[in-house]
C-alpha cells in the first residue's frame, strides 16, 4: 500500500550568529529597526515536511509518494531524490519560483530569528491527489494553503484515510475550516502547542476532538506523546536519545512511524513506540534528512527500549 505524503519540499539556510541579539538590538530603537549580524558559519539543509517525513518511512521499509511543489531551484533535491530511491511523480515544478525555504539565525542563546519564504508552495494546489494511483493512505503536512484544502477534500473524495497534521499552516485557517479538516480526515497528529490551538479555534476539547476521528496523536517533547483513541489514552514514552543535537523534523520523523504503523496494522502502542524511536534517532543529528538507520537496526535498537521486535 502505497502512502502520499502531501506537504513542503523546502531548503533549510542556518546561520549562527556568535554572539547575543540582546547585545545588538536597542530597545529604545526597535520602532527604527536596523540591524545586521555577521554570520560566518552557515549551512544548508534538505528541508520540508513531504520530504522529511518520505525520508524517514522509505527508510523503515515503507512505499511513500510524495506530493509536492518546488521551484528553479530543485536540482540538487531532484538529484537528492534520485539517489534515495524517492519517486518525483507528483513533485511539480513551477517555473520562476524558488523552492520554500527558511532563512533562520541562530544566536548563542539559541535565540532565533527566521525568515521563512514559501515559494513554489504557495501553488500545491496546482497538484491533485486524484492524480495518484494505488494509494491506501495519505498524509497532508504543512503546505499551500489551497492545496491542503484542496487535498483533504480529494482524499475524504476518494475514500482514502489520511493524517491531518496541520503544524505551522495552523494558524492559517479558522474554526470552521479546521473542522472541515478534522470531519475528513481519519486521524489528527499535533503537538502540544498546536493541539491547544486546534482547540481553541474550533471551540473543541481534545476529547471532542478524538471522537470526530480514529486517533489523535499529541506529541509532547521530552514528556513523549498521548494517543486517544476508542474512549482510551495511550501514553507513549519519550525514547532518550544518545545525544540532543537539533529538534528540526523530529514531528516528522515520529510521523513517519505512525504512517508505517497504521498501514502495516500494528496497535497504537507499538505505532507510537515506533514513532518515538525514529524521533530519538532524528534528534541527535542536525537537519532533518542527516541521520540514517536500517531496519535491522530499528528492529534491534525496538527490541532495547521495549523488549520485543517490531519486523
Amino acid at each position: 500500500m502505497r502512502t502520499l505524503i502531501c506537504g513542503s519540499i523546502a531548503y533549510d539556510n542556518i546561520m549562527v550568529f556568535p554572539d547575543h541579539f540582546k547585545n545588538h538590538i536597542l530597545p529604545e530603537k526597535i520602532h527604527v529597526l536596523n540591524v545586521a549580524f555577521l554570520v560566518p558559519d552557515m549551512r544548508r539543509e534538505f528541508g520540508g515536511c513531504a520530504s522529511n517525513i518520505a525520508y524517514n518511512l522509505k527508510m523503515l521499509g515503507g512505499d511513500p509518494l510524495m506530493m509536492a511543489t518546488i521551484g528553479d531551484d530543485h536540482e540538487p533535491y531532484s538529484y537528492r531524490f534520485d539517489k534515495l530511491g524517492l519517486a518525483q511523480t507528483h513533485v511539480r515544478h513551477v517555473k520562476d519560483t524558488f523552492s520554500a525555504q527558511a532563512f533562520i539565525t541562530t544566536d548563542l542563546d539559541d535565540n532565533q530569528i527566521t525568515a521563512f519564504h514559501p515559494g513554489a508552495m504557495n501553488f500545491s494546489h496546482q497538484n491533485s491527489v486524484k492524480d495518484a494511483t494505488d494509494i491506501g493512505l495519505g498524509i497532508i503536512a504543512p503546505d499551500g494553503r489551497d492545496g491542503m484544502i484542496l487535498h483533504a477534500r480529494e482524499f475524504h473524495e476518494m475514500g482514502v484515510p489520511f493524517i491531518f497534521d496541520p503544524g505551522q499552516g495552523l494558524p492559517m485557517y479558522n474554526g470552521e475550516e479546521l473542522l472541515d479538516f478534522v470531519n475528513k480526515a481519519e486521524y489528527i497528529a499535533v503537538n502540544d502547542y498546536e493541539g491547544q490551538l486546534l482547540q481553541e479555534r474550533t471551540g473543541c476539547t481534545l476529547e471532542d476532538l478524538a471522537n470526530k476521528v480514529t486517533a489523535l496523536i499529541i506529541t509532547l517533547g521530552a514528556q513523549g506523546s498521548i494517543i486517544y483513541t476508542d474512549g482510551k489514552q495511550i501514553e507513549i514514552p519519550c525514547v532518550e536519545s544518545k545525544e540532543i543535537i537539533d529538534p528540526t523534523g523530529c514531528g516528522d520523523a515520529y510521523r513517519a512511524g505512525l504512517l508505517y504503523g497504521i498501514a502495516n496494522n500494528m496497535d497504537w502502542q507499538t505505532t507510537g513506540q515506533l514513532g518515538s524511536l525514529i524521533g530519538a534517532i532524528k534528534i541527535a543529528h542536525r537537519g532533518g534528512q542527516n541521520h540514517h538507520f536500517s531496519r535491522d537496526e530499528i528492529d534491534q535498537l525496538y527490541f532495547e527500549k521495549f523488549g520485543n521486535r517490531i519486523f
